[in-house]
């Protein structure tokens, strides 16, 4: 099971995270969040890191060209889009993105769409919240493009075995606070879910 590790603030932390055995670091440029970082921070870090670890770049309700022009700044690999608004032109995007639905029932898995995407409990705000998604609504789903997201944490990731769910997404079940990881909890994790 792929792994990506969100949030990422500073270099310590990525290097912690790909040691750990991170298959993606995820860069969140939505401001109103504890865990946002500039674009050029980004960029320093990205910079820095050894091949084959992809960067991803979390949006809220943006315009294709601020994502495009974001991306490009940071060294971005992939956007992870929230769309709730309608306000992304997904044909004018410039890089590979995956959509973030974000749930509130079992009925909200029924129309999802076949390509790959990533399913995150529905919150008032926008992500870290570490609410669950509760399991049974994907019985009988092909979770086989799904990365799930949403209250994950080393002592609960059993609990996804059977599903075969493509990837976890993790931010605040890895930290010691908003916005900085923990490492040994990053490393608990990931051997978790690669068993899974």
């Amino acid at each position: 099971m792929r792994v990506k590790i969100c949030g990422i603030t500073n270099l310590e932390d990525a290097i912690d995270a790909i040691n750990a055995g991170a298959d993606a670091l995820g860069f969140v440029f939505y401001e109103p969040s504890p865990r946002y970082i500039r674009p050029i921070d980004a960029k320093k870090i990205v910079e820095q890191l050894p091949p084959f670890i992809q960067t991803v770049g979390l949006f809220v309700n943006e315009s294709s060209k601020h994502i495009n022009d974001i991306c490009k700044v940071a060294h971005m690999q992939l956007a992870q889009i929230i769309d709730d608004e309608d306000t992304t032109e997904f044909d004018n995007l410039e890089i590979k993105h995956v959509k973030v639905e974000r749930v509130a029932s079992k009925e909200d898995l029924e129309d999802l769409e076949e390509n790959f995407m990533l399913v995150d409990a529905f919150v008032p705000g926008f992500g870290g919240e570490g609410k669950r998604i509760a399991l049974d609504w994907f019985e009988g789903v092909d979770c086989s493009k799904i990365i799930i997201a949403g209250g994950l944490k080393t002592e609960n990731l059993s609990e996804l075995k059977g599903f075969g769910f493509y990837g976890v997404d993790v931010s605040s079940g890895v930290e010691q606070s908003k916005g900085k990881k923990d490492r040994q909890k990053m490393i608990d994790f990931i051997k978790v879910a690669h068993e899974i």
